[in-house]
């Protein structure tokens, strides 16, 4: 069992994240004609702006939720954030956000399986990469009771720990996920995996963040009479 757990939780981590880093790379300069969004609204716009809004807000609010809570160190916010009250802030913020991404990534699956135009120009990879976010949000949604069970954040430090120690390239990052549930565990690695597909799939617009817009000149647009 210990050699499963440095496996997955040692050496996994830096494969998928090579992957990521180098897959990413890799793609945008040698498939670039395949980076994009592949939005299907143009095909059916009915329920799509709401699921859309709710997958996106969600799923930005626990990424910038993860990144700050599991690698922000302990001793910046120890002086005014308890462990305790991080704790509490993390199943609410987490709780709602998952709620959204969840709700919104549900109803853009049954889209994407059940109309026809739109299933038509689905890829497998679309279809499965919109169905692993679907399983880890829910994953994530279902490690709240465990938490709810170590208020005094214990739990979640071990978490911390383990993920500091991950980007930090500290030896022995398993050691700290002993006697954490089994669900954080499987939340883990399906997030480590999807980072693994991040390079193949639809996923790969997320670098592409249209900061641009911002700065650019107005363009006005007439229709022709």
């Amino acid at each position: 069992m210990n050699y499963i757990n440095m496996l997955f939780f040692d050496i996994y981590p830096y494969i998928a994240g090579a992957v990521f880093i180098i897959g990413s790379w890799l793609r945008y300069d040698y498939g670039q004609y395949t980076w994009r969004a592949g939005s299907s609204q143009m095909l059916d716009k009915k329920n799509m702006r709401l699921a859309s809004n709710l997958f996106h807000v969600g799923i930005l609010g626990i990424f910038a939720g993860h990144f700050l809570g599991m690698l922000t160190p302990h001793w910046m916010y120890e002086s005014f954030l308890p462990i305790e009250y991080k704790q509490i802030m993390a199943m609410v913020g987490g709780g709602t956000c998952g709620v959204l991404m969840l709700v919104g990534g549900v109803m853009l699956l049954k889209r994407r399986l059940t109309n026809p135009r739109v299933r038509a120009t689905s890829s497998f990879g679309d279809i499965m990469i919109l169905t692993l976010l679907v399983i880890q949000v829910a994953l994530g949604l279902l490690t709240i009771p465990f938490s709810a069970q170590h208020m005094d954040g214990s739990e979640m430090m071990k978490l911390v720990a383990w993920a500091q120690s991950i980007v930090t390239f500290h030896g022995g990052a398993s050691a700290h996920l002993d006697g954490v549930a089994f669900v954080f565990k499987l939340h883990i690695f399906l997030g480590m995996t999807i980072f693994l597909l991040f390079p193949f799939c639809r996923l790969v617009h997320i670098w592409s963040v249209p900061i641009e817009y911002l700065t650019r000149r107005y363009q006005i647009v007439r229709n022709r009479h």
